[in-house]
């Protein structure tokens, strides 16, 4: 079931969700419900407590999708995958790259509460 709403958004962010949707080769309408389903769907991390807050500064992804992922990408080097299996990769690397987004925020705001060291320049 879904709804239909009119919405006006600023020029700036219509013609950013224009441009994600023509990379993702998606429908505009879809590209802005994907970005409304992550805010609603996101933890505020500001808000989290810190144990929950540095749990998501070591979040990884479940180790059978990470073998997945791994396979479908060693695979994919190999040459074209089948449809099921790019639509499976797109899907994992969505859930990967949130992930790593999420991380990031945990980290930062984990850095701000002092509970992490902030992260070293320094490449041994």
């Amino acid at each position: 079931m879904s709804e239909t709403l009119t919405l006006e958004i600023p020029d700036e962010l219509a013609r950013r969700a224009r441009a994600l949707a023509a990379a993702t080769h998606r429908r505009f309408e879809d590209a802005v419900v994907d970005w409304l389903r992550r805010a609603v769907e996101e933890p505020d991390v500001e808000a989290l407590p810190d144990d929950a807050l540095l749990a998501l500064c070591d979040l990884m992804l479940a180790p059978d999708d990470q073998d997945e992922l791994s396979a479908l990408l060693a695979r994919h080097r190999e040459g074209p995958l089948s449809e099921p299996d790019r639509q499976r990769l797109d899907t994992l690397m969505h859930s990967y790259r949130g992930g790593l987004l999420l991380k990031a925020r945990a980290w930062k705001e984990a850095v701000s509460r002092g509970l992490r060291p902030p992260p070293t320049d320094d490449v041994s």
